[in-house]
């Protein structure tokens, strides 16, 4: 039986309050009601062989009627004479609508979201209308959320850190946690002029608004004693943000990127040369320092496809960017050592070299392994300090 029950009318009004078109008309104005349901009845076959279910399903139907009005039209069979059908189901109001799913408290709710914000940041009231479900969800924090759009419209780009922040009732944590959030209103509610575009993310969100930002970091040791910028016998291993970095235009000629730390803690001395811990995907801190486009850069990463593929990125910033032991002959040197690539890459990589390029494929299209892998710091020491020695007679 395919009769709209009480239970499927509920339905269709719950699909409109999980659409957030119930909530919407109130901030928008928009009229959603009186509106009409989906009803669907017994065919005239079917009234005449089941007219004792037509009849429940009449009473039950006129049972829910408090919460939606029916309307009836009369029906005359052949058979059972004239009987009175619901034809239409209608919500007449958004309050009927509400106590037929049982959502006046939500609804109250939000009408006080929408009046504090009325009273206090307007500009906001579209972004409740349009995303009126997740403004519930906040309400217990919204207060606040309207005190920090408050201050940094009092507060334009205020050059200091979040947890500088002096706002009644709000920590430095609420903010950072609340920061996708927070971007939408800021967006809404703040002058262009003072909204940085370009920075995007929750990891762009200080630079956007005008934040002081945690500084990038960049860490390095300095393989050749002569280049020491510290006056002590200690090992150079250093950490400066990357501003520092891109000021300090150090005499090297060499300069080797690894992503493994214990091989950047265990890379030997060598005449001219500074070793980088790990950049991984992001080499935008490295390409600010102009003097490093002076120095031969080699890459030590991974054999497998991540490895290609962040050597690849590498050279997106410096175009003649070497690789350091990602051979085929390393490769082959180690198989005891395999491993496996938990999730290879597979797009085409345009910035490597030919032998690169091969090998790449190799790995890619699983030609001798399947998802092989051959991580840095599974290859033999020895066989790093003859590589590292036929560099240096270069």
């Amino acid at each position: 039986m395919n009769w709209t029950t009480p239970d499927d009318l509920r339905a269709q009004v719950r699909k409109l309050w999980n659409r957030g078109m119930i909530l919407a008309g109130l901030a928008t104005g928009e009229q959603l009601f009186p509106r009409r349901l989906v009803l669907r009845g017994p065919a005239s076959k079917e009234l005449a062989e089941r007219f004792g279910e037509v009849r429940d399903w009449i009473a039950r139907l006129d049972a829910g009627a408090g919460h939606y009005r029916i309307v009836w039209r009369r029906v005359n069979h052949r058979i059972l004479g004239g009987n009175d059908m619901p034809a239409e189901v209608w919500i007449d109001s958004m309050d009927q609508a509400l106590a037929l799913i049982g959502r006046q408290r939500e609804a109250s709710c939000f009408g006080n979201l929408l009046n504090l914000t009325g009273e206090r940041e307007p500009d906001l009231t579209p972004w409740l209308a349009k995303r009126p479900l997740r403004a519930l969800e906040l309400a217990g924090d919204w207060e606040r959320l309207l005190a920090i759009v408050a201050w940094l419209k009092d507060h334009p780009r205020p050059g200091i850190y979040l947890r500088q922040v002096d706002i009644t009732g709000v920590h430095s944590k609420f903010i950072e946690d609340r920061r996708a959030v927070l971007a939408e209103l800021l967006d809404l509610a703040l002058p262009p002029e003072t909204i940085d575009y370009a920075a995007s993310g929750l990891s762009g969100f200080c630079r956007r608004y005008g934040f002081c930002d945690k500084p990038l970091r960049l860490r390095f040791r300095l393989l050749d004693p002569a280049l020491a910028l510290l006056a002590t016998s200690t090992d150079q291993d250093l950490t400066l943000t990357h501003d520092t970095f891109a000021r300090l235009a150090l005499p090297v000629r060499h300069v080797f990127i690894t992503e493994n730390e214990i091989n950047f803690l265990a890379f030997p001395h060598l005449s001219g040369s500074m070793v980088i811990f790990g950049a991984g995907y992001g080499f935008e801190m490295l390409a600010v320092a102009d003097w490093l486009k002076r120095c031969t850069l080699h890459y030590w990463g991974d054999i497998d496809t991540h490895g290609f593929a962040i050597l690849d990125q590498l050279r997106n910033h410096f175009p003649s960017a070497q690789s350091f032991l990602m051979d085929r002959d390393t490769l082959l040197a180690h198989r005891q050592q395999w491993g496996r690539e938990p999730q290879p890459v597979t797009r085409d990589l345009h910035r490597l070299t030919a032998e690169e390029a091969a090998l790449y494929d190799v790995l890619r299209r699983n030609i001798l392994v399947e998802r092989l892998r051959l991580e840095q710091e599974r290859i033999g020491f020895k066989y790093v300090m003859r590589a590292l020695e036929r560099l240096q007679k270069k």
